[in-house]
């Protein structure tokens, strides 16, 4: 009879890590990036690791970190302690069953569980999952000074030293006029070779919507992420249909429910997919999958995730047939210092996605135990 490895333990770190820079949002202005750090243990040595980050503390969603730290510990390890580790499928059933929600949490089991498995059978996250279209992902960088003279001059020289060639504003904040003068200042000193995305963060009205994207799409802005409230589908998708610059759903595709329901009313042209939304990285690629057969473009985002989460989102993306709008997985980029060995490879405005086993990195755990709060 063969001898499955089953999960043996469940850790988790919360884990508070120092930005370059304040990173503002228009909900929040993040100082400091705190993300929660899993460590699954199994019966046959091997050990996986997962990530779950989320922005501003409980501003973005429902979970923050202290919350996700709990639904781990306390519900979802004593579910799955002396389950199959290899069955990932099976052991995401049932934390599926009886944890409702909790998304977040959910994505950095499933990280951990896949790299265990990866590091397993000797292959990548990417190649358990089907394989790498793109070994390299383009990636944007966000210019989130709030200052116009000091986002120029700051997007001026990554796009001199071939660091990035696409940027995103997050505006929501001041009052539309202002916040469109920023974008619009910046569009026309980095000329039209150079993307820009506006992220609005659902700050706007509909009717708001409409004046100002008019100017902003008048002005070459490229791309328009989630500029109303991610519950109005209807309103996403008569702005979809009104304007001819693109419209992203971001917090309005969180789950494979909303995104079947935003295709079938064309409620965006573009999704933005995230493993912590979604709740794990299955799911994101079956949000990509739906938009894929819808003829939504996709775009892969962050939640500012740290190096763990970073690469098992690049992992997934990269097996996407169509990834049109690049990614933003800048996250670890904005830190200071990292918990990794072998932090990821950013080169010519792309990242290199690790390709040994696993996720393909190693974790420091000197410096996780000096970062992790006490």
């Amino acid at each position: 009879m063969l001898n499955y490895p089953t999960i043996t333990a469940v850790e988790t770190f919360i884990v508070d890590l120092p930005t370059i820079r304040p990173h503002k949002l228009s909900m929040a202005t993040m100082m400091h990036q705190t993300m929660v750090v899993i460590k699954i243990r199994s019966s046959d040595g091997v050990v996986g690791w997962g990530e779950s980050t989320t922005i501003g503390g409980m501003s973005y969603g429902p979970e923050s970190p202290e919350s996700i730290q709990l639904t781990i510990d306390r519900y979802i390890a004593p579910l799955i302690i002396g389950k199959e580790a290899a069955n990932i499928n099976s052991v995401m059933k049932t934390i599926n069953k009886n944890v409702q929600g909790n998304t977040f949490a959910k994505a950095g089991i499933e990280t951990a569980l896949l790299d265990a498995q990866g590091k397993r059978l000797g292959v990548s996250v990417a190649e358990l999952l089907g394989g790498s279209v793109n070994e390299k992902l383009p990636v944007l960088w966000t210019l989130a000074s709030g200052d116009t003279d000091k986002d120029i001059e700051e997007a001026q020289h990554l796009t001199t030293i071939n660091r990035h060639n696409t940027f995103k504003l997050k505006i929501g904040s001041n009052e539309p006029k202002k916040d469109v003068a920023h974008v619009v200042a910046i569009k026309k000193a980095l000329g039209s070779d150079i993307r820009i995305t506006v992220d609005i963060n659902q700050a706007w009205s509909e009717s708001t919507a409409r004046t100002w994207i008019t100017e902003l799409q008048e002005n070459g802005i490229d791309l328009i992420e989630q500029p109303i409230v991610k519950t109005n589908f209807d309103g996403l998708a008569r702005l979809t249909d009104f304007f001819h610059v693109p419209i992203m759903a971001d917090e309005a595709v969180a789950t494979t429910g909303d995104a079947m329901k935003l295709c079938k009313i064309r409620g965006g042209s573009v999704f933005a997919v995230k493993i912590m939304k979604s709740g794990g990285l299955y799911n994101a690629g079956n949000i990509a999958a739906m938009a894929d057969a819808s003829d939504v473009s996709l775009y892969g985002g962050t939640m500012l995730e740290g190096t763990i989460g970073s690469v098992a989102a690049a992992h997934v993306f990269s097996t996407f047939p169509n990834l049109e709008w690049g990614t933003e997985l800048f996250g670890p980029m904005l830190l200071t210092d990292d918990i990794v060995v072998n932090p990821i490879i950013y080169k010519d405005c792309a990242l290199e996605v690790p390709k040994g086993p696993g996720l393909g990195i190693e974790i420091d755990e000197d410096k996780l135990n000096h970062f992790k709060r006490k």
